[in-house]
């Protein structure tokens, strides 16, 4: 019964399923330890901070960058092993071909949905890195500190969506291919 909820091998639904997908998974298994990181520096804070009395300016921030940058990598994430949300009451009911219609569905929604944060994110990094008059000047925190991790997680933002529209891409000619291939269509 245990096998049953919990199968030994992952669906091959759940599998990347290009080579943009393999080195987006393989990449993500190994930054995923940076949460490993992240626990040890924030208690080294609760340690200084309430042991020694000697707080640090610098845990907080890095801690919330660290964090920030892997929240927005999981989404390239989640959409190179299909784990991304879907509305299951509906997919699971209908046939295979009626699926791969509702993925196409999908991934030209998700290709329109990219591009126009994409544009957003591009006039956020344009803002946060560069002056009025065209000089690189990244944004920083302001505080007492003062590192540049805004300016670099709105980076990572507009980088991780250009990656996504590239992946909805590829997901859409596969998708395409696939009915095309199919008899019953």
């Amino acid at each position: 019964m245990k096998d049953e909820i919990h199968p030994q091998t992952l669906d091959s639904s759940e599998q990347p399923r290009n080579a943009l997908d393999r080195l987006i998974y393989r990449f993500g298994n190994f930054i995923s330890l940076l949460f490993i990181f992240t626990v040890g520096i924030s208690f080294y804070e609760v340690l200084m901070r309430y042991l020694f009395n000697a707080p640090t300016i610098w845990v907080h921030e890095t801690a919330s960058f660290l964090g920030g940058c892997l929240f927005v990598y999981g989404g390239i994430y989640a959409l190179s092993i299909n784990k991304h949300v879907r509305v299951v009451l509906i997919y699971d009911l209908v046939s295979d071909t009626t699926r791969r219609w509702l993925n196409v569905f999908h991934h030209v929604m998700g290709l329109i949905f990219t591009s126009l944060l994409s544009w957003a994110a591009y006039q956020m990094v344009q803002d946060s890195w560069l002056t009025p008059f065209g000089d690189i000047r990244l944004e920083t925190s302001g505080s007492a500190w003062d590192p540049v991790f805004p300016a670099l997680v709105k980076g990572m933002i507009f980088m991780t969506l250009c990656i996504m529209f590239v992946q909805f891409f590829l997901h859409l000619v596969q998708e395409l291919n696939g009915l095309r291939k199919r008899k019953d269509v």
